[in-house]
This record gives C-alpha cells, structure tokens and sequence, in this order.
C-alpha cells in the first residue's frame, strides 16, 4: 500500500464534478489497491474520510471511518446518492485533508440515507447520524466540487488550526 498525495485547495481537481465509476471496473486488482491506498492515506494524514478528488482522481469514491465511542466502521461509498436528510440540524467543526490547517463550524441535516456501492460492488444502503452523516456529506460535497468552507453561512467562525486547538477545541480534533 502506499501514501497517495492529497490535492490542496487550489488544484482544480477538487472543483470538478466526480465521475461515475463503472461497476465493471471496481473488482480489478489495481482498483483495490487503490481502495487500499486511500484508506492509507488517510490514517496517514490522522483524517476519517478521504475522497477521491482529493487524492487527484476525478473519481465517485470515497473511504471513511473513525474509530471510538462516536465514531463509525470503515465505509467505502461509490457512486453513492443521498435520499434522504433527518428533518434535525447539527453544527459542527470541520476541518478537511485538502484545506490545511483551517476549522470552521457548518451546519448539516444530523441523519442521511445514502445508497451506493460497496467495495466489491454490491449495493449498500446506509443510515448515517452524528458524526458518520456529517462525514459523508461533507465527503460527498468532494464529488460535486464543493468544500466544508463553501458550506459554511458565517465566516466568522473560520480559524486556524493553531487558534482553534487554543481557543475552541474541547476534544481532540478530527479531520474528515
């Protein structure tokens, strides 16, 4: 397995719009290994969701998980489509592998259903809450060119990593 690099804001890859993966193609060998590689990647860089955009590959993949009392198993999404939002909203810090060193607080439906495909290429249907739904929207947002920073309604709330670890944090962070 190997550390892929992350794209940076910036790069006009993570501002495109994902493309389908074919199902023939998800039980070939290099792209299980490149399952394998996002997953790497993103322990390596200390995130809990990875897209593929973010990787530089136009991609409609996403890998996931977190471990610990609110966290959520290893997912991985493709092709996947939201059907439907929890009526509740929640507010969150986000903070995001392709956006260095940056926090800000977005707000986002508390549950979704999303329908995609697994990692062999069955369909899967996943009800999310917390944490888990606010990482795969926020993941999702990757696949249409969209990042935490265009989701947030005031920017007041925008810090640097630094001063959020000072002034804000009240548990360790984690970086979807």
């Amino acid at each position: 397995m190997s550390v892929l690099t992350v794209a940076k804001i910036g790069n006009p890859v993570l501002r495109t719009v994902a493309e389908a993966i074919d199902p023939d193609h998800i039980g070939r060998r290099s792209f299980q290994t490149f399952i394998d590689d996002m997953f790497e990647t993103m322990v390596h860089y200390e995130g809990i969701g990875l897209a593929a955009p973010q990787i530089s590959s136009s991609q409609q993949l996403i890998v996931m998980g977190c471990r610990g009392e609110s966290g959520f198993p290893e997912t991985v999404l493709i092709n996947p489509k939201i059907v439907f939002y929890g009526p509740q909203q929640a507010e969150m810090w986000e903070g995001c592998l392709s956006v260095d060193n940056l926090r800000g607080k977005v707000t986002r439906p508390s549950m979704v259903r999303v329908q995609a495909l697994d990692r062999h290429g069955a369909p899967q249907d996943v009800e999310a809450t917390e944490l888990y739904a606010v990482c795969i929207q926020h993941e999702m947002d990757h696949l249409i060119g969209k990042l935490f920073v265009d989701r947030m309604s005031d920017m007041s709330s925008l810090t640097q990593l630094q001063e959020f670890e000072r002034y804000w944090q009240k548990e360790p962070a984690t970086v979807i």
